[in-house]
């Protein structure tokens, strides 16, 4: 199963829910995932999805605030996972009319003067509700995505702002036919699912995140001190190559006394640092005099002839 269906499963299982809340809720699947059904003079509702949780919610939240009959047809997806698919039907009916101009699904002069998401609790339950229907958030152990997808320009603006008004920072953009509102922020995801109300998957989001963010910090820093070592590893053999070449070709002897101690102290310590080396000094010279000396000697081996590119 995957994050986004645990999530789901998650929220689909609330409780406690005020009736403003439920009704919220209610008019974001049904304005993501809804359809109208017209017979005759009365309307319906049809509304599909493969997550039994989420119909099962579906169903109990009309039935709880609304005076409708209900229907759930089970089919067997055509697709290749074949998962079953969920059909709640409220059958026409006048009271169907009612219900929908309260949620202000169809136009109404009393639907119009009330705020269904003038509360807080409101606007949360109502992401929660078009999370359900439309949303998918990946799993934290990958890159950090949450998305809503919709059809609708005019509701994915809506849900823009009230995201935006909970301070997500989300975007939006269209891909062919479809609108995305999205979060990149693995904060803003976790503010956004303690919004919606997933507790439990924002534990799991953030647990996993700790440990990958700890496992990213010590590859950096392995990575950093490898970097380092090979960098050592590489001005040592160069140094010693050089001296050498030097020792060959018949320049060791006419260096002057302090690059001849240096060569020689590097020599006798080719595999440390130049901070290591410093400790096997007599004192009178620092990190910085040594490499100083140190790049004297290359410049003279260059000057005798010696080729460092295969060094460098």
């Amino acid at each position: 199963m995957s994050y986004s269906s645990d999530v789901k499963n998650e929220l689909a299982r609330l409780e406690g829910q005020k009736p403003c809340c439920e009704k919220a809720e209610l008019v974001g699947v049904l304005r993501m995932s809804g359809a109208l059904v017209l017979r005759g003079k009365h309307i319906g509702i049809h509304f599909s999805t493969e997550n039994a949780a989420l119909a099962r919610r579906v169903l109990q939240v009309l039935k709880t605030n609304y005076q409708v009959q209900t229907e759930v047809v089970i089919t067997r997806s055509r697709r290749l996972k074949k998962n079953n698919r969920y059909q709640v039907e409220v059958l026409p009916d006048s009271r169907v009319a009612e219900a929908l101009r309260e949620l202000q699904i169809l136009p109404s002069e009393e639907a119009a003067k009330s705020k269904l998401l003038g509360r807080a609790c409101c606007r949360k339950a109502f992401l929660r509700g078009v999370f359900m229907a439309g949303g998918s958030v990946s799993r934290p152990s990958g890159d950090y995505h949450m998305e809503i997808v919709t059809e609708n320009e005019e509701l994915a603006r809506l849900i823009l702002k009230i995201m935006n008004g909970f301070s997500l920072s989300a975007r939006m953009t269209d891909r062919k036919n479809d609108f995305i509102v999205y979060l990149k922020d693995g904060d803003h995801i976790i503010d956004f699912l303690s919004i919606i109300g997933a507790h439990q998957s924002l534990l799991e989001f953030e647990n996993v995140r700790i440990v990958k963010e700890m496992r990213n910090n010590v590859n950096r820093q392995v990575n950093c001190e490898t970097a380092n070592l090979n960098k050592v590893i590489r001005a040592s053999v160069l140094q010693v190559a050089c001296i050498r070449f030097l020792q060959s070709h018949g320049g060791y002897d006419l260096l002057p006394q302090k690059l001849k101690e240096t060569a020689e102290l590097r020599m006798q310590h080719p595999d440390i640092s130049l901070n290591d080396l410093v400790e096997f000094t007599d004192g009178s010279v620092g990190k910085s005099g040594l490499n100083h000396r140190l790049k004297k000697i290359q410049q003279i081996a260059v000057i005798k002839g010696m080729d460092i590119s295969e060094y460098v």
